[in-house]
């Protein structure tokens, strides 16, 4: 059993993985969808329901005449953007399954759809929903925020794998910025720089100034528990080596802790970079806190034989959509690594443990 297990989520995991889900394959995230469709429509007892928004696909499968299932399952199956020579494909070495999106979140959502048809095949009056975006990695907008603020979807506690790992649940999330820095001045030849105020010049200075800003707040920050600010990408329409640009932009990520707020935050940066540069902000959320189910915590216990861990996440999920409704989230997951990296990779025993884990909870909360 438990090896026809590992083989059903390690299969699952590399079928998913093959199709690049990137936003820039959007027919491929069409592609997914409907293998997600084709894995889930002979469950009996469900209604599974594709949905668009600004053209960006989602689908739900809920019990019939359930319209707010006790249990969510929530997953997203897009993954970062790579380069245009990435292989989308997988291998297995050390009892890791390796390929792009397999840690975040492909093999936590094999899992999700197995147990999802393990338990309506068992419970078939299971109140047990799936939800499954494409657009996590870009904000959530058009994905678990159209359906929950627009489409109205509700549940009792929603399952989120998407942070922490198999004995930590994630309590908390930094909120999140990305942010365009714009500098603007008129362009000229490199061979005379003291005639123009260069904006790339002007642009470094500005981004390293934010940044020693930034640094300060790492002092007593443990567990890297603290705002930081950094530079993903640095670009200008400019192509020839002797000309100073006339516009230069920063893409910049930042993450942030409590107490401060998105529009804090904001006003902080608006106040760092000066008025003589452009400020635009591309994504923003807020902090989140979690209160996980308690019986999920002593199940995992019960399975794994060690204590559980109450953590903090670094980075940002959907979840924030779901908790800001008063909606109860259960944020854990197989062990992983090197996510939104080259060489990304899931364990596979612990897939199996956290199947475990979840069976086990379901059948104690959605037994009557």
């Amino acid at each position: 059993m438990k090896n026809n297990l590992s083989r059903r989520l390690v299969e699952l995991t590399r079928d998913l993985v093959l199709i690049p889900t990137s936003s820039s394959h959007p027919n491929n995230i069409e592609r997914s969808i409907e293998l997600i469709k084709n894995h889930l429509e002979e469950t009996e007892g469900i209604t599974i329901q594709t949905y668009h928004s600004h053209g960006i696909p989602s689908i739900t499968a809920l019990p019939k005449n359930q319209p707010k299932p006790d249990v969510l399952f929530c997953a997203h199956i897009d993954v970062v953007s790579l380069p245009e020579d990435a292989f989308y494909r997988s291998r297995m070495e050390n009892g890791r399954i390796y390929g792009p999106g397999a840690a975040d979140m492909k093999g936590a959502l094999a899992i999700l759809l197995e147990i999802f048809r393990d338990i309506h095949a068992r419970l078939p009056d299971a109140s047990l929903g799936l939800m499954v975006t494409t657009d996590e990695e870009r904000g959530g907008d058009y994905g678990v925020k159209f359906l929950f603020e627009e489409k109205g979807l509700r549940c009792g506690v929603a399952i989120i794998p998407d942070a922490g790992s198999l004995n930590e649940i994630t309590i908390e999330e930094k909120g999140i910025l990305h942010l365009a820095i714009r500098s603007h001045g008129p362009a000229g030849h490199a061979c005379r720089p003291w005639l123009v105020d260069n904006p790339m010049e002007r642009l470094l200075d500005c981004l390293r100034q934010v940044k020693s800003f930034f640094n300060e707040m790492k002092k007593g920050g443990g567990d890297h528990w603290y705002s930081t600010f950094t530079v993903t990408i640095i670009r200008t329409k400019n192509e020839a080596y002797n000309r100073i640009p006339a516009q230069v932009e920063a893409i910049c990520d930042v993450r942030f802790t409590p107490p401060s707020t998105t529009e804090k935050m904001i006003e902080i940066l608006k106040d760092k970079i000066g008025k003589d540069m452009e400020l635009e902000v591309l994504i923003s959320a807020g902090t989140s806190q979690f209160s996980p189910d308690p019986l999920f915590i002593s199940v995992t216990e019960e399975i794994t034989g060690k204590p559980v861990k109450l953590c903090k996440s670094h980075g940002a999920s959907d979840a924030r959509f779901v908790t800001s409704l008063g909606i109860p989230v259960i944020i854990s997951r197989p062990i992983v690594g090197n996510i939104h990296s080259e060489n990304e990779w899931i364990d596979i025993e612990s897939m199996s443990t956290l199947y475990r884990i979840y069976e086990k909870y379901l059948l104690r909360k959605l037994v009557k």
